[in-house]
């Protein structure tokens, strides 16, 4: 305690210190503008924060209990789909997700048959009351509720000892794939009379899942998740109500699932969040606070098919911001999700860092660690607010059905997607592995070879505008499968790369050239340089390209950029472009022959289609990019 003493000898640190050195390393440059970052909820984030006064953790999992680790059971095939969920219980897994064919979160498989016969061979030797477990059916998420219970019954499993949620998601169904097969009314009545039913016999819940996925998988912001997450949570509430269950109960039979994604920050936040904002609606009527179960899966939007084991280190960071948020369970995806139906080696890999997160890292330990951090509780406070206005905008607008029917959440998540877009695209938003960082001869991994099954057509009785299901990494993707087909035929094109002078002038501007265009699978292989124009011709007619990328420092460009660029399209270049910002010489450069200009914030993926369209390479198919 006595070196404790010593804080007193030191003045207190004050904001204002603080911005006066930073002003003085600016050297007049804008506070607002280098330092202070904006969300795609247009949410301020700055560099630094006093820690918050009088802070209250917010009520979560009980501190010192590890969420539940939650594995995908999505083999189509029950046997082998029972093999891998024994095989993930029995190494460290105390959850399951059973995944039946139609659900968008299933991929293209999932179980098709949801006979009583298929549901026990899926989950023979499963103990169903020692264990979480989780639905999700899509449209058939009623059906499959309803012959899981049957399959408990006939086990002779209590409800009361059943800790099982049941999917039931008639909104976020209707979001993402357009299509209610009833009315709204009769959709909701149905599952609310069988939820309400499961209640009084003593079923813990939760019946409802307020999804917020959905949205997130559409391009949408933690703001928009959280309000469609809240609005549909309320509309469950509203059924189970109307069907005659007390309003207390009826809250215990909603749980509410997010995604987590790479951002770190906003993912704790929006999970610390959606409890604040829950929390509201029961204070609103008139209840004690019994905090939402919650549910965390990593996010797709964010997997990438090329170099995939970089989603090994994304849904780490995804998990470990979830678990620290207060999730109960989390899933992770599997780093090959995106490619195919996952082996046991990628299972294992999901598993395993959850295990990591909880058993060596201890991240349970401590309920809310994020509770008076400056930062943390500003953003929370920032998303509520931000999130409640448009849950009320929602409510307003006659709730979350009639708001999508009326296209109003579906334009709000467009505006936002449309910001992303071009983020991707010049590599503000970086995806690395992809679009930055690229392995162009990287080593294809293993999934499963099993087909997709067919999920059953449906018919539709309501259609709306469908939110779409997106990977932000699919534009990259595609380009990379069109030049890696060429490439499969014959030879892999390439650019080549006309470095000026020495080394140390070249070096940066040729690593980025290399890194841009091999995000589109354009092989440019490095070199040190060349002795004089003759003998860099000679090498550019050698490597037999019709692209050309120069690349020095901008002094030796005002030397050296015209007279290369002459002869390079002399020699036959198709294509040339220059590393680096056109300045003052744009004009002079461009009569001389160059065609673009390349550089860090500069729209990547429109020059990567244009140099694919100069070599004839035809784009691949966004379907076979979506796989």
């Amino acid at each position: 305690m006595a070196d404790l003493a010593l804080i007193s000898e030191f003045p207190r640190a004050r904001r204002e210190d603080w911005l006066a050195l930073v002003e003085r390393v600016l050297k007049g440059a804008s506070f607002d503008q280098r330092l202070v970052s904006t969300s795609y909820d247009g949410l301020d984030i700055e560099p630094l924060y006093e820690r918050a006064a009088d802070a209250r953790p917010i009520a979560a999992r009980i501190a010192g209990a590890p969420w539940k680790i939650v594995q995908r059971v999505d083999h189509p095939d029950p046997m082998a789909a029972n093999a891998e969920a024994l095989h993930d219980l029995e190494n460290g897994a105390t959850g399951l997700t059973l995944l039946f064919a139609g659900a968008p979160s299933a991929n293209g498989y999932g179980l098709l048959d949801m006979a009583p016969r298929t549901l026990d061979r899926a989950l023979a030797g499963v103990s169903l009351d020692a264990i979480h477990l989780r639905l999700e059916a899509g449209a058939r998420d009623l059906e499959a509720a309803k012959t899981f219970m049957a399959l408990a019954g006939q086990r002779k499993v209590t409800l009361a000892k059943l800790d099982a949620a049941l999917g039931l998601d008639p909104i976020g169904t209707l979001a993402q794939s357009g299509v209610l097969v009833e009315s709204p009314a009769a959709t909701l009545q149905r599952r609310a009379i069988f939820a309400a039913d499961l209640s009084r016999r003593d079923y813990r819940g939760p019946a409802f899942i307020a999804d917020g996925r959905p949205v997130h998988e559409a391009g949408g912001s933690e703001v928009q998740e959280l309000a469609f997450a809240l609005a549909c949570a309320v509309a469950y509430l509203r059924a189970l109500e109307r069907a005659g269950l007390a309003v207390d109960a009826a809250c215990r039979q909603i749980g509410c699932l997010l995604a987590a994604d790479a951002d770190q920050f906003l993912t704790l936040v929006k999970f610390r969040a959606v409890r604040k904002l829950w929390a509201r609606v029961e204070e609103a009527a008139g209840l004690d606070l019994v905090p939402m179960r919650l549910h965390a899966e990593t996010a797709w939007r964010m997997t990438t098919r090329r170099d995939p084991h970089v989603n090994w280190l994304r849904t780490t960071i995804a998990a470990f911001a979830a678990g620290l948020g207060g999730a109960d369970s989390v899933t992770v995806l599997p780093y090959t999700a995106a490619l195919g139906l996952p082996d046991r080696f990628a299972r294992r890999i999901a598993r395993n860092t959850q295990l990591i997160l909880i058993e060596e890292a201890n991240l349970h330990r401590v309920a809310d660690p994020g509770a008076g951090s400056g930062a943390i509780e500003n953003l929370t406070e920032k998303l509520c607010a931000a999130a409640w206005k448009l849950f009320q905008e929602i409510e307003a607008a006659g709730g979350v059905v009639a708001a999508l029917e009326k296209g109003l959440i579906q334009k709000k998540i467009a505006v936002v997607r449309r910001k992303r877009e071009p983020a991707v695209a010049t590599r503000n938003d970086a995806l690395t592995g992809t679009s930055e960082f690229p392995e162009i001869h990287e080593t294809p991994v293993t999934v499963l070879d099993v087909p997709r099954p067919s999920a059953p057509k449906l018919k539709a009785a309501l259609r709306i505008d469908l939110l779409p299901r997106i990977r932000l990494s699919e534009p990259f993707e595609r380009l990379r499968d069109a030049a890696d087909g060429a490439a499969a035929k014959g030879k892999r094109r390439v650019i080549f790369l006309a470095n000026l002078g020495p080394i140390s002038a070249f070096g940066e501007r040729a690593a980025f050239a290399k890194n841009l265009f091999e995000a589109g699978g354009i092989a440019a292989a490095p070199n040190d340089g060349f002795p004089d124009l003759k003998d860099m011709v000679a090498a550019f007619r050698a490597a037999k390209a019709k692209l050309v990328c120069l690349a020095s420092s901008d002094e030796v460009y005002g030397r050296e950029a015209l007279t290369a660029t002459r002869a390079l399209k002399k020699a036959g270049a198709a294509r040339i472009y220059l590393a680096g910002e056109p300045g003052k010489q744009a004009a002079a450069w461009r009569q001389a022959g160059i065609d673009e200009f390349v550089y860090a914030g500069c729209d990547g993926l429109a020059a990567l289609r244009r140099a694919h369209a100069t070599l004839g390479l035809k784009p691949a198919s966004k379907a076979r990019a979506r796989r």
